[in-house]
Formats: structure tokens, C-alpha cells, sequence
């Protein structure tokens, strides 16, 4: 095979919708830094994909001294893993003691099992529970400013677009996101 070819392809390859995909979502058509980013994997999850998702929002840059917080934020929105037989609630809880979370400043919980999660968070990084996604989308624009880096990951039963969906309708109309790979 051409390695080169092969380098070029890999270059120009970018994660699926729903499988780790990143966008920046303009929040002020004025003015340009006023942004956030978003890491779509809300196609699918595991305890592993988890972590993994996990340390990439707390290895994500965030930007401080912007919008109405001034602070940057790391933020995830977190529905059930499924199919994880009777252990589920257990494993979701077990989330609690991942280093990562240190970094990451608020997690936000949807779904029956992930409520085991939410119980075992310390208090500080305790969001909001809900039910479901459709409850929990209401309340997204509350808590995301600009600066802020936002996670959304579940399986797809949860059906975590529609939180997705309201994050990127916080955009401005007519505004397309850059690639957060520009900020670098």
C-alpha cells in the first residue's frame, strides 16, 4: 500500500455524528470568541468508552474570561450505558472514583442507572438528574456559557441527541462552527 496515500486519508478522516465528533458552537454572531465546544458521542457507551470520553473532556481546553461566567468549564452530559447486565447500577457509580473527573467540573446525569452515578459524584460536581433526555433539554442553555467544553455521551437508547440538538441550537442561525483544532 502508499504510505502516503494512506497518511493523506487519515489526515482528511473525521469522527462520525453521535461517535466523538467535536464542533465549535458559536453563541454571539457579534463577536467571534463567544463559543463553545461540543464532543458528540452520544451514539454508544460502555464502561471503557466512558473513561475514554471522559479523558478527553478533561484533556480539552477550555477558555477563561469570556460570557457571563468568566470561567471555562468542562461538562458532561451523561445517559445510561445499557446491556450491562445486573451489575449496571454498580458500574455506573463506579464512574464516581475515575480520575478524570477531578478536571472535569460539573456532570450532568440522565437515565434511571446513571442516577448511581449521580449519587456517588461529590457534591461540586453533582449536576442535574433527569430522567430522560427530553427532560434534561430544557435546561442545557442554562448551564453552558461560552468557554465551556461539553461532552454528551450515552447510549443511543437514551436518546442523548436531542441534547445534542439543544446545545446546537444555542448557536446563532447562519453561524457554522469552526474546527476546534483551529484554536490550537
Amino acid at each position: 500500500a502508499d504510505l502516503a496515500l494512506a497518511a493523506q486519508s487519515l489526515g482528511r478522516w473525521s469522527p462520525y455524528q453521535g461517535r466523538g465528533a467535536r464542533e465549535v458552537i458559536q453563541l454571539d454572531v457579534a463577536d467571534t470568541r463567544m463559543t463553545l465546544e461540543l464532543i458528540d458521542d452520544s451514539y454508544n457507551a460502555n464502561p471503557t468508552s466512558m473513561a475514554a470520553a471522559l479523558e478527553v473532556l478533561a484533556a480539552a481546553d477550555v477558555t477563561h474570561d469570556i460570557g457571563r461566567v468568566s470561567k471555562g468549564r468542562r461538562i458532561a452530559f451523561l445517559g445510561d450505558m445499557k446491556e450491562l447486565g445486573p451489575n449496571g447500577a454498580d458500574m455506573h457509580a463506579a464512574m464516581a472514583d475515575l480520575n478524570t473527573l477531578e478536571t472535569i467540573d460539573t456532570v450532568h446525569c440522565i437515565g434511571p442507572l446513571m442516577q448511581s452515578l449521580h449519587a456517588a459524584l461529590p457534591a461540586e460536581k453533582q449536576g442535574l438528574w433527569a430522567e430522560t433526555a427530553s427532560e434534561m433539554e430544557s435546561a442545557v442553555a442554562r448551564h453552558l456559557d461560552s468557554g465551556d467544553v461539553v461532552l454528551v455521551k450515552g447510549s443511543l437508547s437514551m436518546k442523548l441527541a436531542g441534547i445534542v440538538d439543544a446545545i446546537r441550537k444555542m448557536g446563532h442561525p447562519g453561524v457554522t462552527g469552526a474546527d476546534p483544532q483551529d484554536n490550537a
